[in-house]
């Protein structure tokens, strides 16, 4: 019997998994296929228990749904749990289990650029993004990690859940040359929103800076960083990495990142910047 499965969210019909997914499993020749699903907050009790009960093996959460939706779930791996936060919803034997896979795989999209865990490394943003990216930093051995926002409260929070260190945004400008590695996960970058998320005058050339954004692929953020002579990469490989972990969750299979990342890329029109 062909199994489906799908993302869940409001909007959703931006989203690229259902190109991803349906590409992995034809090249994984799995007899599956993938769709978005539009579901309102208002919606999504309903809509989980017709997804249940119509038989999706699996689904993807994106906004506004991955903390609404625990409630509805019968468990939480401890990476879902601590993020209060989900992803990823894997279905077996009737029930459904929660993971959240962002963090991971931003980690493992970072690894395509040479990164010193023993290096300091800055996080721009306390939000549910920059959460998920701590935490999974803190597990994969980076031992000098800053975070910073423009809500300093918020910034205390998160660096307490790890034990890293604070900063305003006004010191961690004015200190940016002392980081190997930048991380910007606000959303200051999208669509047509040329500011950066803080002022780049101290960026050392060689500084590897990255942005959760993928779309644009080469954010106002990036381009200055270029221009400066940093190392730069962006969200693509975080997106694909993610969605790959969830797909092993699903299938036991590990698809293939790299030919992926290069399409999507050329799907949004660009080069990848990840150099």
């Amino acid at each position: 019997m062909k199994k489906w499965y799908a993302v869940i969210g409001d909007p959703i019909a931006h989203s690229l998994s259902p190109y991803m997914h349906d590409a992995w499993f034809q090249e994984s020749s799995i007899d599956a296929s993938y769709i978005p699903v539009h579901l309102e907050p208002s919606e999504l009790e309903d809509g989980f228990h017709a997804l249940k009960k119509i038989g999706v093996s699996g689904f993807n959460v994106t906004l506004p749904h991955k903390q609404a939706i625990i409630p509805f779930l019968d468990g939480l791996d401890d990476t879902a749990r601590t993020m209060n936060a989900v992803n990823t919803v894997v279905m077996k034997d009737g029930k459904s289990y929660g993971y959240n896979t962002d963090g991971d795989g931003f980690v493992q999209s970072l690894f395509a650029l040479p990164v010193d865990r023993e290096q300091p490394l800055l996080v721009i943003g306390a939000g549910g993004a920059a959460r998920g990216i701590v935490h999974a930093l803190h597990r994969a051995g980076f031992t000098r990690l800053t975070v910073t926002n423009r809500t300093f409260r918020r910034a205390e929070e998160l660096a307490g859940e790890v034990g890293a260190e604070v900063m305003t945004i006004s010191q961690a400008e004015a200190e940016l040359g002392t980081f190997h590695t930048i991380v910007q996960t606000t959303s200051v970058g999208l669509s047509d929103n040329e500011s950066l998320p803080l002022s780049v005058e101290w960026l050392k050339p060689g500084t590897v800076v990255a942005d959760i954004v993928y779309n644009p692929l080469v954010t106002p953020l990036l381009k200055v960083a270029s221009d400066k002579g940093c190392k730069t990469i962006n969200g693509v490989g975080m997106f694909v990495h993610q969605g790959a972990i969830a797909f092993e969750k699903w299938t036991g299979k590990t698809p293939n990142q790299e030919a992926m990342i290069d399409s999507i890329t050329q799907k949004l029109g660009g080069n990848n910047v990840n150099r």
